[in-house]
């Protein structure tokens, strides 16, 4: 199967891959054959890219962080929560309201023993082939980036949990922002920014006082914007101020903002965000921790189309783990453009003088100025 930009599909193509809405349920089966309307609804539905068939690629299966029904169970329990987070401005005074603890750190065990039964499991995209509901899938690909990050820390089991529940949770503040500043498509004004900037501290009252949650969770939420040399918001610390817990999230949360559709924006590539990450190197972020994030991150993922200096053109079939930005490459196309009737394959690790310079027919420079 091949990774394709919902741009690059055309009718006849067949889905290879699920398509989920935003409360996990199964909206286009794989095997589906794709139609004009259908390729509009889905890029209206917000959805960026998509596995399709592909016969020269067909033994190419990309690997899942977590399971499918883990996906599913997750993304239904954030949606029933938060909704219910959402509703709690409209509900009358003393109303109950559910415990969020018990359903999420039931939610972590299964994330983190998904993760956990995976040898070098590397972050790969997740937001492929999901209806876009943007805090939901958010939240969700924060958390379990966060997670394996912590798991390849060398965090304990209780570690890893109660980082994964501020990574899922950091966001909670953004149920009480109207959804009309949170889904505006034009610049924000500065009253509204100033109210999107209000989150964190909003999440932070949210969360310290819920039963059986770590305080800490709290200030993940409170923290997560924060920066190293007190750029960050709400309150400006910097540095040791700020806990370890929310320096992993506040890398996490702007790597998959950058790389999630947005209605301001198409969503960046990988190589594209990590780029943009290592430009705080020091100052916004902590560099050991890039370091780890860099060699934990598929900069090209798994059936992404990519070119060579060589003007060759092929798919992404295997990633070095040692060296993610030099992955395995099928050769689908010589430097004429010209398909090739027997693909072969390279492996980018072993011939260093083969670069990729682009991704999707879209060019690239990432090599030459972080060496990532």
């Amino acid at each position: 199967m091949r990774l394709l930009s919902i741009t690059q599909c055309k009718p006849g193509m067949r889905l290879a891959k699920k398509i989920f809405s935003e409360d996990g349920i199964v909206l286009l089966g794989d095997r589906m054959e794709l139609t004009n309307r259908l390729i509009t609804r889905l890029a209206e539905c917000g959805v960026q890219y998509v596995y399709v068939e592909d016969s020269r690629t067909e033994d190419i299966i990309p690997p899942s962080l977590i399971r499918e029904e883990t996906f599913r169970m997750a993304i239904k329990e954030i949606r029933t929560n938060f909704r219910e987070m959402m509703d709690r401005p409209h509900k009358r005074k003393g109303a109950a309201y559910p415990y969020i603890a018990q359903p999420f750190k039931a939610m972590m065990n299964l994330i983190i023993d998904d993760l956990s039964n995976q040898e070098e499991a590397m972050i790969m995209l997740m937001n492929m082939g999901t209806v876009d509901h943007y805090l939901f899938q958010h939240s969700l690909n924060v958390c379990v980036y966060s997670t394996l990050l912590g798991l390849s820390n060398g965090y304990s089991r209780e570690e890893v949990t109660t980082l994964g529940l501020g990574a899922l949770l950091h966001d909670i503040g953004k149920t009480q922002i109207n959804v009309n500043v949170l889904k505006k498509p034009d610049k924000l004004t500065n009253d509204e920014f100033e109210l999107m900037k209000r989150h964190p501290q909003i999440g932070f009252e949210l969360l310290k006082d819920e039963p059986n949650l770590p305080l800490i969770v709290a200030h993940c939420a409170f923290q997560h914007h924060e920066r190293l040399d007190g750029s960050g918001y709400p309150r400006g610390i910097k540095g040791n101020e700020i806990h370890d817990y929310a320096k992993w999230i506040g890398l996490v949360d702007s790597y998959d903002a950058m790389t999630t559709n947005r209605v301001y924006r198409a969503p960046m590539l990988p190589h594209d965000a990590m780029e943009r990450l290592y430009a705080g190197s020091g100052t916004l972020y902590e560099q050991r921790m890039l370091q780890l994030f860099r060699d934990k991150v598929a900069i090209y993922p798994i059936g992404m189309t990519v070119s060579l200096k060589t003007g060759e053109r092929g798919v992404v079939v295997d990633l070095n783990n040692a060296y993610p930005h030099r992955p395995v490459v099928r050769i689908l196309s010589n430097e004429a453009g010209e398909d090739l009737k027997v693909p072969y394959e390279i492996d980018l690790s072993k011939q260093l003088t083969v670069m990729i310079v682009g991704v999707n027919d879209q060019e690239t420079d990432v090599p030459l100025v972080s060496g990532i």
